[in-house]
């Protein structure tokens, strides 16, 4: 280590392996909130989504930027129901097109248990094969896909983005963050946040309790 630090005296300069970690402790992460929309008449029936509003919510205009409080770029999908649930934040969003629903082609507004009498056959393709579609819109490997293309473009812009947008979207962001084959095993509840960084890696972020405030 003595010979380490002469090293440095003589050349003015530190060895690469330290100049690594101070570079690695310097870059900003990007900071990344996933938000689910609020629920819909949809959701509580079961069926798959069409551009339906939220229901009414309790959650008072603003109560968002309250407990995201400080600079945030606030994205959101492009469907009514991501819309209004970002409006809570109390400052226009920038709609992003990487951020809409999966497109489920043909079932959208569809009851889940209609479709397992009618096309249960379909149905179960779909959920056991990521490269399947036979809705005729877009495929769990497809969404993921754009979903994957979006959290790269987004590793160069250091700071705290919030994104409200589905379900689908969500799953198909933390499948690219684990690394796994368990999307439909993931369930995205409304009103969810979920929150993941970008330091080289992307990873997921679990936030704590606030004993604190709870009390």
């Amino acid at each position: 280590m003595s010979g380490l630090r002469h090293n440095c005296r003589k050349t003015g300069r530190l060895p690469p392996i330290y100049r690594m970690s101070i570079e690695c402790n310097t870059v900003q992460s990007t900071r990344l909130t996933l938000i689910c929309h609020a629920r819909t008449v949809a959701q509580k029936l079961s069926r798959f989504p069409t551009n339906e509003p939220v229901e009414n919510s309790p959650l008072a205009a603003g109560a968002f930027a309250a407990k995201f409080s400080g600079a945030i770029r606030l994205l959101c999908g492009p469907e009514l129901r991501t819309r209004q649930t970002a409006e809570w934040f109390g400052a226009p969003p920038q709609v992003d097109e990487a951020l809409r629903d999966c497109d489920l082609g043909r079932w959208h507004g569809q009851a889940i248990k209609d479709l397992q009498v009618r096309e249960a056959e379909a149905l179960q393709a779909w959920i056991s094969d990521p490269q399947a579609a036979p809705h005729g819109g877009e495929s769990v490997m497809q969404l993921s896909e754009r979903v994957a293309a979006w959290l790269t473009s987004l590793q160069g812009i250091p700071g705290h983005i919030v994104a409200v947008t589905h379900p689908f979207v969500v799953r198909a962001a933390l499948m690219q963050v684990l690394q796994g084959a368990a999307f439909n095993a993931i369930d995205v509840e409304p009103l969810s946040v979920v929150e993941l960084r970008f330091n080289g890696i992307w990873r997921l972020r679990l936030a704590g309790i606030d004993l604190a405030g709870a009390l």
